[in-house]
């Protein structure tokens, strides 16, 4: 059984902790441990053997996936990099196609990255019936048994009540209240997990049988892939021509070897933050809170602090989110429409909608402290034996003032070493590069001046991680 990973989502409803460029899966939401680490970490104890999944991933999110990975000690058979999300349609033909590409016709687990299961051994259980089923030629998929009338999950449709894998009859879409009190009290409904069982060849025939334009382009993008250190880039001219379609329109809801097996598990998608109230431990109140968080006279709410004490005085079923450079302060009732919010700050070109203050990258990560007319100030932090790209820029120089640690600078093709409160000045349009020699994290204080100060002013001449012609816009 090879594992398959969706890890491509942005995770917009849980803004301002989730942006696009460190979306929710890679986030500590739940546990010390990422939403994406939790799913790995949950497969080494529900599969037999080596877990080497499939990750299906967002371009701009692969080193996360590969560092992530890394921590744990795991080694994914492949990392397919999508240069723009195409739904679950595509991201399951990639998969598909790279198994059998591979030379493994076997059973493949899709799971996102980004759920909650509680309940191990009923997970485990659920995948040991479908694996039968599987085998038999059937595409399993996971049914919730829904603990009450959500009008946030799709629902699927079996012919009789009772937790055993039969056929699936339908799958509709999310319900108004009323009707999903009418699901719940019908008892053949269950939530659509978005978590599947099947034979690649089995998966490969109905996709096209079913959509045939999905396979032709994703195939046509697999054979032009190009390698990218621990990468497959799936090629983007023809991965762009793929249609943007979910696996339930494309096949499931068309398929006649659709299994549903039941699974009771403690699940939970994660997908809001009034979701993230009901994960979390609570106080006699019923309210919760992670970081330095202090309740008065509260019932029912959460608090996510992550910079400062946050104080919350006589909230009522509310949700408060403070990161560095965000507030969010919403009913738990709205809390599925923060997406809107951040549709606003897209259609205002606001930086929060995608990034954080601090920024990760594959060599570290930069916080930005202050900016101001033609200036701005970072603090950056480079790991140990890592360095950034060789590059120029047009517009701006740059101070360095090293902290703590030791800064090799190359100079216009001259090395120099720098440690703690020693600096350097890189003029206007001098070629440079920075790389930490030693044992510890280089930290840095950079400030920049010039006419422009955008992330996009930067020619790269060579990079250790294969960004020079792909990717002009990264530090």
């Amino acid at each position: 059984m090879i594992p398959v990973i969706l890890s491509g989502g942005s995770g917009s409803r849980l803004w301002p902790l989730s942006r696009a460029l460190h979306p929710k899966q890679f986030l500590n939401i739940s546990s010390d441990q990422s939403l994406f680490q939790t799913t790995l970490t949950r497969l080494t104890r529900v599969i037999d053997g080596e877990v080497c999944p499939i990750v299906v991933s967002n371009e701009e999110h692969r080193f996360l996936v590969a560092e992530q990975c890394r921590a744990l000690g795991v080694k994914p058979s492949a990392i397919l990099l999508e240069s723009v999300g195409r739904n679950t349609a595509p991201a399951i033909a990639a998969a598909t196609l790279m198994a059998l590409n591979l030379g493994r016709d076997e059973l493949l687990l899709v799971l996102p990255a980004d759920h909650v299961i509680d309940d191990l051994a009923a997970l485990k259980a659920a995948i040991d019936q479908g694996a039968v089923q599987a085998e038999r030629g059937q595409i399993v998929t996971f049914g919730i048994t829904p603990s009450k009338a959500e009008t946030g999950y799709g629902y699927i449709k079996v012919s009789e009540r009772g937790a055993h894998p039969q056929p699936a009859v339908s799958f509709v879409e999310k319900p108004d209240l009323e009707t999903a009190e009418q699901y719940v009290a019908d008892g053949r409904y269950y939530w659509n997990s978005g978590m599947f069982l099947f034979k690649a060849s089995v998966m490969l025939e109905e996709l096209r049988s079913y959509a045939p334009e999905v396979v032709k382009y994703v195939e046509a993008s697999l054979q032009g892939v190009s390698e990218d250190l621990d990468f497959q880039r799936l090629s983007p001219e023809l991965f762009e021509r793929t249609p943007n379609i979910s696996i339930d329109y494309a096949v499931m809801e068309r398929s006649d070897k659709v299994t549903v097996v039941p699974l009771d598990a403690g699940w939970n998608d994660v997908g809001s933050w009034s979701a993230v109230w009901e994960i979390a431990q609570k106080d006699e109140s019923g309210n919760a809170g992670r970081g330095d968080v202090l309740f008065e006279a509260c019932t029912n709410t959460y608090v996510h602090a992550e910079n400062r004490l946050v104080t919350v005085l006589g909230l009522q079923d509310a949700v408060v989110v403070e990161t560095a450079d965000a507030v969010m302060v919403a009913s738990r009732e709205n809390a599925q429409d923060v997406k809107t919010l951040v549709e606003r700050l897209k259609k205002d070109a606001r930086n929060e909608a995608t990034a954080h203050r601090k920024v990760y990258r594959p060599w570290g990560a930069y916080d930005s402290v202050d900016a101001g007319d033609r200036y701005q100030v970072k603090r950056i932090t480079v790991a140990p034996g890592q360095k950034l790209s060789v590059q120029m820029h047009h517009h701006r120089a740059e101070h360095w003032i090293v902290v703590t640690g030791t800064a090799k600078v190359t100079l216009d093709g001259t090395d120099i070493l720098l440690t703690e409160n020693q600096s350097t000045y890189i003029p206007v349009g001098v070629v440079h590069a920075l790389e930490n020699p030693g044992k510890i994290p280089l930290e840095m204080i950079e400030v920049q001046s010039g006419s422009y100060l955008g992330e996009d002013d930067i020619v790269r001449y060579s990079d250790r991680y294969g960004r020079v012609d792909s990717h002009p816009k990264e530090s």
